[in-house]
Protein backbone atom coordinates (compact mmCIF):
# COMPACT_ATOMS: atom_id res chain seq x y z
CA UNK A 1 0.00 0.00 0.00
CA UNK A 2 1.12 3.31 -0.97
CA UNK A 3 2.14 5.97 2.04
CA UNK A 4 0.29 8.96 1.52
CA UNK A 5 2.64 10.79 3.10
CA UNK A 6 5.69 9.63 0.67
CA UNK A 7 3.01 10.87 -2.29
CA UNK A 8 3.29 14.15 -1.02
CA UNK A 9 6.82 14.09 -1.05
CA UNK A 10 7.12 12.60 -4.75
CA UNK A 11 4.67 15.63 -5.56
CA UNK A 12 6.82 18.05 -3.45
CA UNK A 13 10.20 16.88 -5.63
CA UNK A 14 8.09 17.04 -8.98
CA UNK A 15 8.21 20.72 -8.23
CA UNK A 16 11.16 21.42 -6.66
CA UNK A 17 13.63 19.77 -8.78
CA UNK A 18 16.20 18.96 -5.23
CA UNK A 19 15.71 16.87 -2.41
CA UNK A 20 17.41 19.37 -0.36
CA UNK A 21 14.56 21.65 -1.18
CA UNK A 22 11.90 19.51 -0.51
CA UNK A 23 13.75 18.88 3.23
CA UNK A 24 14.19 22.96 3.59
CA UNK A 25 10.18 23.55 2.41
CA UNK A 26 8.73 21.26 4.51
CA UNK A 27 11.27 20.99 7.75
CA UNK A 28 13.09 17.77 7.09
CA UNK A 29 16.39 16.24 6.97
CA UNK A 30 17.72 15.91 3.03
CA UNK A 31 18.61 11.97 4.05
CA UNK A 32 15.15 11.61 5.04
CA UNK A 33 13.81 12.45 2.38
CA UNK A 34 15.83 10.42 0.28
CA UNK A 35 14.90 7.65 2.39
CA UNK A 36 11.33 7.89 2.60
CA UNK A 37 11.47 7.87 -1.38
CA UNK A 38 13.26 5.60 -1.45
CA UNK A 39 10.65 3.37 0.58
CA UNK A 40 8.34 4.55 -2.06
CA UNK A 41 10.52 3.47 -4.87
CA UNK A 42 10.31 0.03 -2.78
CA UNK A 43 6.33 0.09 -2.52
CA UNK A 44 5.96 1.18 -5.85
CA UNK A 45 7.81 -1.78 -7.41
CA UNK A 46 10.13 0.35 -9.88
CA UNK A 47 12.50 3.10 -10.10
CA UNK A 48 10.46 6.72 -10.06
CA UNK A 49 13.84 8.71 -9.82
CA UNK A 50 16.79 9.34 -11.48
CA UNK A 51 19.75 11.40 -10.53
CA UNK A 52 21.31 13.78 -12.89
CA UNK A 53 23.93 16.05 -10.92
CA UNK A 54 22.27 17.92 -7.96
CA UNK A 55 19.05 17.65 -8.99
CA UNK A 56 16.61 14.18 -9.66
CA UNK A 57 14.48 13.82 -12.17
CA UNK A 58 11.69 11.81 -12.40
CA UNK A 59 11.01 8.63 -14.47
CA UNK A 60 8.02 8.41 -16.31
CA UNK A 61 6.65 6.08 -13.47
CA UNK A 62 7.22 8.64 -11.05
CA UNK A 63 5.67 11.11 -13.27
CA UNK A 64 2.76 9.48 -13.49
CA UNK A 65 2.29 8.34 -9.66
CA UNK A 66 2.19 11.93 -9.31
CA UNK A 67 -0.69 12.47 -11.20
CA UNK A 68 -2.31 9.83 -9.48
CA UNK A 69 -0.96 11.73 -6.11
CA UNK A 70 -2.43 14.73 -6.84
CA UNK A 71 -5.93 13.27 -7.27
CA UNK A 72 -5.19 11.12 -3.97
CA UNK A 73 -4.61 14.68 -2.35
CA UNK A 74 -7.49 16.37 -3.58
CA UNK A 75 -9.84 13.62 -2.41
CA UNK A 76 -8.31 13.56 1.04
CA UNK A 77 -8.63 17.68 1.08
CA UNK A 78 -12.68 16.75 -0.20
CA UNK A 79 -12.72 14.33 2.88
CA UNK A 80 -11.61 16.99 5.64
CA UNK A 81 -14.25 19.48 4.48
CA UNK A 82 -17.08 16.66 5.33
CA UNK A 83 -15.34 15.81 8.27
CA UNK A 84 -15.48 20.03 9.01
CA UNK A 85 -19.08 19.98 7.66
CA UNK A 86 -20.37 17.29 9.97
CA UNK A 87 -18.70 18.49 12.95
CA UNK A 88 -20.35 21.75 12.44
CA UNK A 89 -19.75 25.46 14.23
CA UNK A 90 -16.45 26.43 12.95
CA UNK A 91 -13.15 26.03 15.25
CA UNK A 92 -9.43 25.96 15.66
CA UNK A 93 -6.81 28.09 13.24
CA UNK A 94 -7.02 28.92 9.95
CA UNK A 95 -3.74 29.69 8.47
CA UNK A 96 -4.11 32.84 5.77
CA UNK A 97 -1.10 34.19 3.80
CA UNK A 98 -1.80 37.60 2.25
CA UNK A 99 0.68 40.25 0.88
CA UNK A 100 1.24 43.44 2.60
CA UNK A 101 -1.20 45.93 0.72
CA UNK A 102 -4.30 43.80 0.64
CA UNK A 103 -2.98 42.82 4.70
CA UNK A 104 -4.33 46.46 5.22
CA UNK A 105 -6.85 47.33 2.90
CA UNK A 106 -8.98 44.01 3.21
CA UNK A 107 -7.87 41.37 5.16
CA UNK A 108 -9.05 42.95 8.50
CA UNK A 109 -12.78 43.84 7.42
CA UNK A 110 -12.96 40.62 6.77
CA UNK A 111 -11.32 39.46 10.12
CA UNK A 112 -14.08 41.25 11.89
CA UNK A 113 -16.87 39.89 9.64
CA UNK A 114 -15.57 36.36 9.90
CA UNK A 115 -15.15 36.66 14.15
CA UNK A 116 -18.98 37.92 14.36
CA UNK A 117 -19.65 35.17 12.28
CA UNK A 118 -17.53 32.23 13.32
CA UNK A 119 -15.80 33.34 17.09
CA UNK A 120 -14.78 29.93 17.42
CA UNK A 121 -12.40 30.22 14.62
CA UNK A 122 -8.93 31.29 14.96
CA UNK A 123 -7.38 33.05 12.07
CA UNK A 124 -3.75 33.49 12.09
CA UNK A 125 -1.99 35.78 9.22
CA UNK A 126 0.75 35.77 7.76
CA UNK A 127 2.36 38.16 5.33
CA UNK A 128 3.29 35.79 2.45
CA UNK A 129 5.17 36.98 -1.30
CA UNK A 130 2.72 35.51 -3.78
CA UNK A 131 5.83 34.07 -5.18
CA UNK A 132 5.93 31.75 -2.24
CA UNK A 133 2.46 30.90 -1.67
CA UNK A 134 2.05 27.88 -3.51
CA UNK A 135 4.68 25.85 -1.95
CA UNK A 136 3.19 27.01 1.42
CA UNK A 137 0.01 25.91 0.89
CA UNK A 138 1.37 22.58 -0.79
CA UNK A 139 3.29 22.18 2.37
CA UNK A 140 0.79 22.74 5.18
CA UNK A 141 2.03 26.13 6.65
CA UNK A 142 -1.15 28.11 4.95
CA UNK A 143 -4.77 27.03 4.49
CA UNK A 144 -5.93 29.83 2.14
CA UNK A 145 -4.09 33.09 0.66
CA UNK A 146 -4.43 36.20 -1.61
CA UNK A 147 -2.47 35.91 -4.43
CA UNK A 148 -1.77 38.71 -6.99
CA UNK A 149 -0.97 38.31 -10.97
CA UNK A 150 -0.29 41.33 -13.78
CA UNK A 151 -0.74 41.84 -17.07
CA UNK A 152 2.91 41.11 -17.73
CA UNK A 153 3.45 38.47 -15.21
CA UNK A 154 0.37 35.91 -15.14
CA UNK A 155 -0.25 33.60 -12.45
CA UNK A 156 1.04 29.75 -13.53
CA UNK A 157 -1.36 26.93 -13.14
CA UNK A 158 -0.02 25.40 -9.65
CA UNK A 159 -0.63 21.82 -9.92
CA UNK A 160 -2.31 20.69 -6.46
CA UNK A 161 -4.15 24.25 -6.15
CA UNK A 162 -7.83 26.00 -7.34
CA UNK A 163 -8.05 29.74 -7.53
CA UNK A 164 -11.06 31.89 -7.09
CA UNK A 165 -11.30 35.42 -8.31
CA UNK A 166 -11.48 38.03 -5.89
CA UNK A 167 -10.80 41.75 -7.58
CA UNK A 168 -8.94 43.72 -9.73
CA UNK A 169 -7.09 46.95 -9.50
CA UNK A 170 -5.65 50.03 -11.68
CA UNK A 171 -2.20 50.43 -11.57
CA UNK A 172 -0.36 53.56 -11.87
CA UNK A 173 3.09 55.27 -12.90
CA UNK A 174 3.93 57.72 -9.64
CA UNK A 175 6.36 60.35 -10.52
CA UNK A 176 7.79 63.65 -8.92
CA UNK A 177 5.07 66.53 -9.42
CA UNK A 178 6.83 69.31 -11.27
CA UNK A 179 8.87 71.80 -9.17
CA UNK A 180 9.88 68.76 -7.21
CA UNK A 181 13.72 67.65 -7.01
CA UNK A 182 14.08 65.16 -9.93
CA UNK A 183 10.72 66.01 -11.52
CA UNK A 184 10.65 65.78 -15.11
CA UNK A 185 10.55 68.52 -17.82
CA UNK A 186 6.90 67.61 -18.79
CA UNK A 187 5.44 65.31 -16.24
CA UNK A 188 2.23 63.09 -16.53
CA UNK A 189 -1.26 64.12 -16.05
CA UNK A 190 -1.75 64.34 -12.33
CA UNK A 191 -4.14 61.61 -11.25
CA UNK A 192 -5.87 61.34 -7.54
CA UNK A 193 -4.70 58.42 -4.76
CA UNK A 194 -7.36 55.92 -4.62
CA UNK A 195 -9.46 57.22 -7.23
CA UNK A 196 -8.82 55.15 -10.66
CA UNK A 197 -9.92 57.97 -13.43
CA UNK A 198 -8.95 57.56 -17.59
CA UNK A 199 -5.83 55.42 -18.64
CA UNK A 200 -3.64 57.28 -20.34
CA UNK A 201 -3.92 56.12 -23.97
CA UNK A 202 -0.66 55.11 -24.89
CA UNK A 203 1.02 53.38 -21.94
CA UNK A 204 4.36 52.53 -23.43
CA UNK A 205 4.80 56.26 -24.49
CA UNK A 206 3.74 57.19 -20.84
CA UNK A 207 6.69 54.62 -19.42
CA UNK A 208 9.20 55.78 -22.17
CA UNK A 209 9.08 58.97 -21.25
CA UNK A 210 11.10 57.64 -18.33
CA UNK A 211 13.57 55.17 -19.91
CA UNK A 212 16.42 57.98 -18.95
CA UNK A 213 14.76 58.36 -15.19
CA UNK A 214 15.69 56.13 -12.48
CA UNK A 215 13.61 53.32 -10.97
CA UNK A 216 12.36 52.69 -8.14
CA UNK A 217 11.21 48.72 -7.60
CA UNK A 218 10.25 46.17 -5.29
CA UNK A 219 13.03 43.43 -4.80
CA UNK A 220 13.97 40.80 -7.45
CA UNK A 221 12.39 37.88 -6.95
CA UNK A 222 9.07 39.34 -6.17
CA UNK A 223 5.77 39.21 -8.96
CA UNK A 224 6.01 43.52 -8.63
CA UNK A 225 9.43 43.66 -9.21
CA UNK A 226 9.02 41.39 -12.53
CA UNK A 227 5.84 42.97 -13.21
CA UNK A 228 7.93 47.20 -13.62
CA UNK A 229 11.05 45.73 -15.52
CA UNK A 230 8.59 43.67 -17.89
CA UNK A 231 6.18 46.24 -18.52
CA UNK A 232 9.31 48.90 -19.00
CA UNK A 233 10.88 46.09 -21.94
CA UNK A 234 7.37 45.88 -23.62
CA UNK A 235 7.59 49.60 -23.76
CA UNK A 236 10.87 49.50 -25.56
CA UNK A 237 13.74 49.56 -22.43
CA UNK A 238 15.24 48.24 -19.37
CA UNK A 239 14.97 50.50 -16.12
CA UNK A 240 17.48 51.86 -14.07
CA UNK A 241 16.94 50.60 -10.90
CA UNK A 242 18.34 52.88 -8.00
CA UNK A 243 16.20 51.73 -5.10
CA UNK A 244 14.39 48.46 -4.60
CA UNK A 245 11.55 48.74 -1.67
CA UNK A 246 8.30 46.15 -1.04
CA UNK A 247 6.40 49.06 0.21
CA UNK A 248 4.18 50.94 -1.41
CA UNK A 249 4.51 53.84 1.27
CA UNK A 250 7.71 54.00 1.49
CA UNK A 251 7.75 54.07 -2.36
CA UNK A 252 5.70 57.37 -2.77
CA UNK A 253 7.71 59.10 -0.15
CA UNK A 254 10.88 58.01 -2.44
CA UNK A 255 8.88 59.35 -5.35
CA UNK A 256 7.52 62.34 -3.29
CA UNK A 257 11.43 63.51 -2.67
CA UNK A 258 12.77 63.21 -6.22
CA UNK A 259 14.25 60.04 -5.67
CA UNK A 260 12.80 58.24 -8.88
CA UNK A 261 9.75 56.93 -10.56
CA UNK A 262 7.58 53.79 -10.04
CA UNK A 263 4.92 51.86 -10.77
CA UNK A 264 2.81 51.29 -8.01
CA UNK A 265 -1.36 49.38 -7.67
CA UNK A 266 -4.89 51.32 -6.92
CA UNK A 267 -4.32 49.64 -2.90
CA UNK A 268 -1.00 51.66 -2.35
CA UNK A 269 -2.04 55.07 -3.36
CA UNK A 270 -4.75 55.37 -0.86
CA UNK A 271 -4.86 57.87 1.32
CA UNK A 272 -4.74 61.56 1.17
CA UNK A 273 -3.12 62.76 -2.06
CA UNK A 274 0.00 63.96 -2.13
CA UNK A 275 0.95 67.14 -3.74
CA UNK A 276 4.37 66.24 -4.67
CA UNK A 277 3.32 63.27 -6.09
CA UNK A 278 1.68 62.84 -9.73
CA UNK A 279 -0.17 59.79 -10.83
CA UNK A 280 -1.00 58.73 -14.16
CA UNK A 281 -3.26 55.54 -14.76
CA UNK A 282 -1.81 52.76 -17.08
CA UNK A 283 -3.70 50.51 -18.89
CA UNK A 284 -2.53 47.52 -17.26
CA UNK A 285 -4.09 45.85 -13.98
CA UNK A 286 -2.97 44.08 -10.99
CA UNK A 287 -5.89 41.10 -10.29
CA UNK A 288 -6.32 39.46 -7.25
CA UNK A 289 -7.50 35.78 -6.34
CA UNK A 290 -8.04 33.78 -3.55
CA UNK A 291 -5.99 30.18 -3.61
CA UNK A 292 -6.46 27.15 -1.46
CA UNK A 293 -5.49 23.59 -1.74
CA UNK A 294 -7.58 22.08 -4.60
CA UNK A 295 -10.42 20.12 -2.64
CA UNK A 296 -10.89 22.45 -0.05
CA UNK A 297 -13.11 24.66 -1.76
CA UNK A 298 -16.12 23.11 0.38
CA UNK A 299 -14.71 23.57 3.73
CA UNK A 300 -16.50 25.58 6.02
CA UNK A 301 -13.36 27.64 6.87
CA UNK A 302 -12.25 28.50 3.74
CA UNK A 303 -15.69 28.91 2.43
CA UNK A 304 -16.43 31.08 5.31
CA UNK A 305 -13.20 33.54 5.10
CA UNK A 306 -13.77 33.76 1.03
CA UNK A 307 -17.16 35.07 2.06
CA UNK A 308 -15.81 37.72 4.08
CA UNK A 309 -13.24 38.75 1.63
CA UNK A 310 -15.78 39.53 -1.18
CA UNK A 311 -17.87 41.55 1.50
CA UNK A 312 -14.90 42.96 2.45
CA UNK A 313 -14.27 44.23 -1.02
CA UNK A 314 -14.09 48.17 -1.41
CA UNK A 315 -16.82 49.30 -3.87
CA UNK A 316 -13.97 50.77 -6.43
CA UNK A 317 -12.60 47.41 -6.76
CA UNK A 318 -15.34 45.28 -6.40
CA UNK A 319 -17.10 45.86 -9.88
CA UNK A 320 -13.47 44.88 -11.77
CA UNK A 321 -13.09 40.73 -11.01
CA UNK A 322 -10.02 39.14 -11.39
CA UNK A 323 -9.73 36.43 -13.66
CA UNK A 324 -9.25 32.99 -12.11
Amino acid sequence: MLDVRRLRLLRELARRGTIAAVAEALSFSPSAVSQQLGVLEREAGLPLLERTGRRVRLTPAGQNLVRHAEAVLERLEQADADLAEARGGLAGALRIGAFPTASRAIVPAALVALARRHPGLEPMVCETDPAAVAHALRAGDLDVALVHAYDFVPAEREPGLTTEPLYGEAMYLAEPAAGTPGSPAAPGAAGVPGVPGAPAPDQDAVLRAHAGSPWITATPGTLCHAMTVRACQAAGFTPRVRHQVDEFATVLALVAAGQGVAVVPQLGVTGPADPSVHLTRLVMQRRTNLAFRSGAAAHPAVAAFGAALRAAVPPDLAGSRAEA
